[in-house]
C-alpha cells in the first residue's frame, strides 16, 4: 500500500531539491538519502521529477535573455542560412546533446524508478563520480569560453547527461565534467549544462506528473497543493542555487564538491552496513 507524504515531507523535500539541484552533488542522491534518514522511506523517481520542473523554471527565468535569443536566431537561421551564427549553433547544439538521454530516459524509465534509487548504488556513485571531476580538473585546459564550442563538445556532453539517469552522479557535474574534458572553460562548461537540461528535465516533469498522485514502483503519495509548495520552494532556492554557483565555479573548482560527495558518500556505507537505514 502506499503511503501518504507530509507536508513536512513535501517542504524538506522541496527545499533539498531547490538547493541541490543545479549543484554538483546530485539532487537525486540527496533526495533519497534525506527521506531514508528523516523519514525513513522514499519520496520516489516521479516526485523528484515534477519537482525538478520548480528548479527548471528557475533556469528558464535565469538564462531568460539567453534562451530567448537562441531561439529566435535558431529559427531565423532555419529561414535565411546568412544568419546561422553563434545562437543559431548553440539551438542546434541543445537539441543534439537532448537526443540520447531522452531515449535511454524513456528505455529505462522503469529501472530508474526502482532498481536505480537503491542507496548503495546511490553511494558508490557519490564515491567514484568524484574522482571523474578530479580528474576533468586536472586534465582539462580550460581555455575556450562557449563562444568556442562545437558540435563535438555538445555530443560529448550531451552523452555524459545520461549518466544523470543513475542517482548520485549529478546532471551538472556529469555534463560540467565532459565540458572541461573536452577544453572548455568551467563557467561555460557548467552553464551550457544547464541549456541542456532544460528539454530533458522538462519532459521528464511532464511525463511523471501523472505518477506522482499514484506513484508506480517506490514513492510516497502527494497532494496536488504538496506538490505545488514543493514546486514553488524549489524554484525559489534554484534560482538562488544558480548564482551562487556560477559566481563560485568562475573562481572555484570542482575540489570542493568532490570532497563533500566523498564524505557522503562513506556516511551512507557506515550507515547502510550497521542497519541504521535500509538500502
Amino acid at each position: 500500500m502506499t503511503e501518504t507524504m507530509t507536508w513536512l515531507q513535501a517542504i524538506v523535500l522541496g527545499a533539498v531539491q531547490g538547493l541541490t539541484e543545479f549543484l554538483p552533488i546530485s539532487s537525486s542522491a540527496h533526495l533519497r538519502i534525506i527521506s531514508e534518514i528523516w523519514f525513513g522511506d522514499d519520496a520516489g523517481a516521479s516526485f523528484t521529477a515534477v519537482t525538478q520542473l520548480g528548479t527548471e523554471l528557475a533556469v528558464l527565468i535565469f538564462f531568460a535573455k539567453d534562451i530567448w535569443r537562441i531561439v529566435g536566431a535558431w529559427f531565423a537561421g532555419l529561414r535565411d542560412r546568412t544568419r546561422r551564427g553563434l545562437d543559431y549553433r548553440l539551438g542546434w547544439y541543445v537539441i543534439l546533446a537532448t537526443i540520447p538521454i531522452g531515449v535511454l530516459g524513456f528505455v529505462f524509465k522503469d529501472q530508474i524508478r526502482t532498481a536505480g534509487r537503491n542507496l548503495w548504488l546511490v553511494a558508490i556513485m557519490l564515491i567514484l563520480f568524484s574522482f571523474v571531476f578530479l580528474a576533468a580538473e586536472y586534465v582539462g585546459t580550460r581555455e575556450r569560453p562557449l563562444e568556442k564550442i562545437t558540435r563535438r563538445d555538445a555530443l560529448v556532453m550531451g552523452a555524459a547527461q545520461c549518466l544523470a539517469l543513475i542517482p548520485g552522479v549529478s546532471r551538472s557535474g556529469a555534463t560540467a565534467s565532459a565540458g572541461l574534458f573536452v577544453g572548455l572553460e568551467r563557467e561555460a562548461a557548467f552553464r551550457f549544462s544547464f541549456l541542456i537540461a532544460i528539454p530533458a528535465v522538462l519532459a521528464s516533469g511532464l511525463f511523471s506528473l501523472k505518477d506522482v498522485f499514484e506513484p508506480v514502483g517506490e514513492g510516497l503519495a502527494a497532494s496536488g497543493p504538496q506538490i505545488a509548495v514543493a514546486t514553488l520552494i524549489a524554484f525559489v532556492l534554484g534560482y538562488v542555487s544558480i548564482a551562487w554557483l556560477l559566481k563560485f565555479v568562475s573562481h572555484h573548482s570542482m575540489v570542493w564538491f568532490a570532497t563533500y560527495r566523498v564524505a557522503l558518500g562513506l556516511l551512507v556505507i557506515v550507515l547502510l552496513q550497521v542497519g541504521a537505514i535500509a538500502a
